[in-house]
């Protein structure tokens, strides 16, 4: 009988270690048979210590390869040329890669069939499989390290009195049928390969630094850290009525905190760079990759509709009560801005979304007089001759209806250019700032 290796078949002399290398590659390429007794050259020589041979296969093949490829597996033998040859004949496996337990799900531990040869695979290839094998939902795809740790998120779930074991780790997708950790693991993991970039620049151009960090682990600890990071830049302007004090925050905190939030349970994370957070004298940036999901539009996510990219890391957040409901955030933060003139902006692109969060305290009022319409502007002219004035004057003074002059002092309200006072009948407007 001649036969020669190729791609489906291999010899060995004798049982060998590496054999199980050869084992990996057949269950991730296409499958194929391992001869035992028959030389490189094609020459039988037969295997005299059968059963020995044989257990060391199978022993090998169930303890140093994941996932388990025994279903796919037969070990027997043959008579060829009249000795006695063992054949370990393997199926392609339904769960590549298919590595070596000490090596993991990286080249080293990954092998493929190229011709004839056992070759590492590349980590192109090693991707490609686990997409081929997993699908395409980043968060549901096995993760290429297995040598997670879970610190951050541990404590996490003690603080919102929520059990974290393995059969929560399951429930929530950390941990497959296979027990192998997932992406959405090693995003949760103190190993998290993503990271936020923040840097605080001078005036309102990128030119000049003033201070840059790059916050790495968990994303929850991220989420911790980039939030107390913005909130030290996070400066309030005082004013006095009367007697009390009022302090205003450049930026509403609850705009801040779904923002971060926003970026990151939305974010793509099959891209490869950081979340960036730019803060200016008169605004805060934030950049996600990733664009839109397809078939949510701008004005879907501004009315609080929600389709979410990453469903199980938001099932986390939804979990340790860091989110209240699904698409909850945009009209939180559009909320927040309501008393202020000026309003948060979004830009998207088709890989990038972008939030800008304005500074309530830096427009100059000079810029809002500028946009001023000619009745407004006709009541602000009127306090340089009075420190207060009442609806019934503007009235009079513009020959105009009450409900306009209501509407005019309240816009001008709105803008924080003229402050109510009293109310009722007493109700009178002094000039702000």
């Amino acid at each position: 009988m001649k036969i020669n290796e190729d791609l489906t078949t291999e010899f060995k002399s004798i049982y060998t270690d590496d054999i199980k290398k050869t084992v990996v590659a057949f269950a991730n390429t296409k499958g194929g048979k391992i001869f035992i007794g028959i030389q490189d050259d094609g020459s039988v020589i037969g295997v005299d210590n059968v059963d020995e041979t044989m257990l060391k296969a199978t022993n090998s093949i169930r303890d140093s390869i994941k996932p388990d490829i025994t279903l796919f597996s037969n070990c027997f033998t043959e008579i060829i040329d009249g000795l006695t040859v063992v054949i370990i004949e393997i199926q392609k496996g339904t769960a590549s890669p298919y590595y070596l337990t000490n090596k993991g799900i990286r080249p080293e531990g990954v092998f493929v069939r190229q011709g004839a040869s056992t070759v590492p695979a590349t980590e192109t290839a090693i991707l490609k499989m686990i997409k081929e094998t997993d699908g395409e939902e980043y968060e549901d795809v096995r993760s290429i390290n297995q040598n997670l740790t879970f610190e951050q998120v541990k404590s996490e779930f003690d603080i919102a009195n929520v059990e974290f074991g393995i059969p929560q780790m399951k429930t929530l997708g950390i941990i497959n049928s296979d027990g192998m950790y997932t992406n959405l693991a090693l995003l949760l993991s103190d190993q998290c390969i993503h990271t936020i970039k923040f840097a605080v620049f001078e005036g309102i151009d990128k030119v000049i630094f003033k201070d840059r960090h790059e916050f790495s682990g968990s994303l929850l600890k991220q989420l911790h850290d980039a939030f107390s990071m913005i909130e030290r830049y996070n400066r309030t302007r005082s004013e006095f009525e009367g007697l009390y004090r009022i302090d205003m925050w450049d930026y509403p905190e609850e705009a801040i905190r779904e923002t971060l939030l926003n970026a990151l349970v939305h974010r793509d994370y099959s891209f490869s760079g950081s979340t960036l957070i730019s803060i200016f004298d008169d605004r805060i940036e934030f950049v996600t990759l990733g664009g839109l999901v397809k078939g949510i539009s701008y004005n879907d996510i501004m009315i609080g509709a929600s389709i979410l990219r990453n469903k199980k890391l938001a099932d986390v957040f939804y979990r340790l009560k860091l989110i209240e409901a699904y698409g909850t955030g945009m009209p939180k933060i559009t909320k927040s801005y309501r008393d202020y003139y000026v309003k948060p902006e979004i830009e998207t692109s088709d890989n990038a979304f972008k939030i800008i969060l304005p500074n309530t305290n830096a427009l100059p009022k000079q810029a809002i007089r500028d946009q001023l319409t000619v009745k407004e502007q006709a009541v602000l002219f009127m306090f340089d001759d009075n420190k207060a004035v009442t609806r019934k004057e503007v009235e009079e003074k513009l020959d105009i209806s009450q409900p306009l002059a209501v509407r005019l002092l309240n816009s001008l309200s709105e803008k924080k250019l003229v402050k109510r006072k009293e109310s009722g009948k007493n109700t009178r407007y002094e000039k702000q700032g």
